[in-house]
Order: C-alpha cells, then structure tokens, then sequence
C-alpha cells in the first residue's frame, strides 16, 4: 500500500492490480475468514463475511464526489463486522490496516439523526447500561458544544447524550501488526468493544 500511496492513478493501480490482489487483498480475506469463528460468539453475533465483493472488507475505491482529493484509491484496507441486531444503522466492528493508521474498534460513527435520538434517549433513560457498556474504554469522534434540544442539560451523562459518534478503538504499530500476536490483540479489542455495540443496537432497534 506504499506504493500505491506514491502512484495512487488508475494506470498504476491496472498495471499492478494482480499484485495488489495477491499480496493484499486475498491475505486480508484470509484474516476475515479467521476471525468469523470468534466473533459469530460474541454478543448476539457479528457478521465476518470473506467474499471478495459483498462481504465484510469495504472497498478501495474512494469516493470522491465530494472530496477535494480526487485520489482514486484508498492506501488502506478496512473490514467492517456488522452486528446482527444493528447492521442497518451501521454499527459493528472496524479493523483499519494501512502504511500510517492501524487500529480496531467498534460501535457507530455518524448515526442517521432518527437512529442517533434513540440512542441518546437510551442513554438518558438508563444510564446504569450504558456506564456498563462503555466501562474501561475511551469513545473517540464528535460532540455538539451544546446540549441537543429536550434533554436536560444537568443530566449526569449529558456529555455522552451530546456525542455524535459513539466508538470506542486502539492504535497498532507496524511492528504489532505484524507480530504474531496481532490476531489476539484484535479478537481482545473486539471483545471488550462487544457491550457498546450491544448497548447501541439495543437503542437503535426499539421503536
């Protein structure tokens, strides 16, 4: 993938998408097939699915309609494991492998506003659960500055009710990525990601 960040232009990327192929994309489908024993158990089940083009690894191409940069090609490759129960709002978990960023995680990043109000009702209504669900993890992404509309902004959780994503992740080195513990590093991180994208789901799928 350092190369193709060098030379990230179709002609390049036709010229050596054989290589790309075999040195890259069927390893990472190995690993999906892998880690789909473990993470069929864990929680209400997350979908590791190796096929090449409708499974679990998400596409190279970018998009680019509203980017500046017209790069064609994304210099990573990224799985997302949906969730059985919240799959259609996009929550699950995330592995992110490439020459600058390595790093998984779960939960839900930018959630639809409709999907985005149960969750926060959820929180608000059974703050127990959530401190639960997100116990000894670090949420990254985005907050409001200030408290959304018809939420009391004394709430004891209105910090986490004014989030707009809700994920939780860890950073890899190179060096971890490629040692041979790396395979139980991700399948740790995943498990203690497990109850956020239960809380979330559980959220999302009332009416």
């Amino acid at each position: 993938m350092n190369d193709l960040k060098k030379h990230n232009d179709r002609d390049w990327f036709l010229a050596n998408q054989q290589r790309y192929e075999k040195d890259v994309r069927q390893p990472f489908l190995a690993l999906i097939a892998d880690l789909a024993p473990s993470l069929a158990k864990m929680g209400n089940g997350f979908i590791s699915d190796p096929h090449p083009t409708r499974g679990s690894m998400m596409r190279i191409y970018r998009d680019i309609r509203f980017s500046k940069d017209k790069s064609p090609y994304k210099t990573h490759v990224s799985a997302h494991f949906m969730h059985g129960r919240g799959k259609d709002a996009g929550i699950g978990l995330y592995l992110h492998l490439g020459p600058v960023e390595n790093f998984a995680g779960g939960g839900v990043y930018h959630p639809e506003p409709p999907l985005l109000k149960k969750i926060r009702d959820r929180i608000a209504s059974d703050p127990a659960a959530w401190k639960r669900a997100v116990k000894g993890q670090e949420l990254g992404g985005e907050s409001l500055t200030r408290p959304p509309k018809g939420y009391d902004p004394n709430h004891p959780l209105i910090e986490d009710i004014k989030r707009k994503d809700f994920y939780s992740g860890s950073e890899f080195t190179a060096k971890e990525v490629t040692s041979d513990k790396f395979f139980a590093a991700v399948l740790q991180k995943f498990r203690a990601t497990t109850p956020l994208a239960e809380f979330l789901s559980s959220a999302v799928s009332k009416s």
